[in-house]
């Protein structure tokens, strides 16, 4: 079994955001699989929305002995983001100026700045080199933002289910859920677990942007019994909600999914063709095929911009969750592009 190592970065130094807040103080989460010490090749892995910085808990079939990241082959590095709840500064640590939770006072965070704070944790580990950064969503717009910021630094890059841009139709639906979460009249207080049913509406919403038709269709169907209420959809979207909320807070996720609309790498940069034409990286660009988040045209528009990418689909009746469910069928697409690099 490798070595599994967690710790908390405290940056004592103040933190400036791209919005112009600032931070007095910062910590970031993070997890080694593995032994720095050992010279080994480096992978980091950029977690989605609500993950941690432990890919064993939600990625066991990308990340780990014998996977696609083998942990017997790479030392594997995973920082859990600003704005989270775990373990990371987020809305809901300590603001020592006050010394009470920031909650809502908490500043608007973007992309950059968690690739900000990737990069502290870089440096103060001493990494010169990151020659696999593979992420999805969130942690592909992660991955990107890093090979623009500091080009060279990534040698391989897998970027999942994700754009250059969110889109008008993503930024819907996370607004849809931050005004869910805003319904919930305990949101605006400073209890531990203020907006939690906001939250699991929230969730909720979510749910039917990350799978689609089909996969209810399929998975959530109804026995022809006459039945009135509690269909398996319903109970299944309540059951989503609940889930979360035992594990997350509200003002976590307002602040993350914030950050996910922020995400535009041409932003002051001459645009998003220009940005995307300075990156040095060997990339991996993929889509899902019932992806209504992120369609195949949208991630192949990235490859296509990129010097050095190629574009592939993965097959899944699970839409925009697809890389976290066809573990075998993910793992096929990178190891042929591996083998062909």
């Amino acid at each position: 079994m490798q070595n599994i190592f967690h710790d908390i970065l405290k940056v004592k130094t103040r933190f400036f955001t791209e919005s112009g807040g600032v931070l007095p103080k910062t910590d970031i989460a993070f997890h080694i699989l593995g032994d720095l010490q050992n010279e080994r090749p480096l992978a980091w892995v950029g977690h989605a929305l609500t993950g941690n910085s432990n890919p064993l808990d939600w990625w066991p079939g990308i990340v780990g002995p014998g996977k696609y990241v083998d942990t017997d082959k790479y030392n594997v590095i995973c920082a859990n983001v600003l704005g989270s709840c775990y373990g990371s500064t987020g809305a809901h640590s300590i603001n020592p100026e006050t010394g009470k939770p920031y909650m809502l006072d908490f500043p608007l965070i973007t992309i950059r700045d968690m690739v900000k704070a990737h990069e502290i944790l870089r440096k103060h580990l001493g990494i010169e080199k990151i020659d696999l950064f593979i992420g999805a969503s969130l942690g592909a717009f992660q991955g990107i933002e890093w090979s623009i910021m500091q080009p060279g630094l990534v040698d391989r890059l897998i970027f999942l289910v994700a754009g250059a841009r969110t889109s008008p139709w993503c930024k819907a639906f996370n607004e849809a859920q931050r005004m869910a979460m805003e319904a919930d009249p305990t949101f605006f207080t400073d209890s531990e677990n203020a907006g939690a049913n906001g939250l699991k509406a929230a969730r909720a919403i979510g749910m039917v942007s990350y799978r689609n038709y089909q996969t209810f269709d399929i998975t959530q169907p109804d026995p022809e019994n006459g039945q009135l209420e509690n269909f398996r959809a319903c109970t299944y979207q309540r059951y989503q909600g609940e889930k979360l909320a035992k594990r997350y807070n509200a003002h976590a996720y307002y602040y993350i999914s914030k950050a996910f609309d922020s995400h535009d790498v041409g932003r002051g940069r001459g645009g998003i063709k220009k940005a995307l034409e300075g990156v040095k990286t060997n990339t991996l660009c993929i889509s899902t095929d019932t992806d209504i988040l992120f369609p195949v045209e949208e991630v192949k528009a990235v490859a296509d911009m990129l010097p050095n990418a190629q574009h592939v689909t993965l097959n899944s009746m699970y839409g925009h969750d697809g890389f976290l469910i066809e573990n075998n069928k993910l793992t096929a697409i990178l190891e042929t592009w591996e083998q062909k690099l």
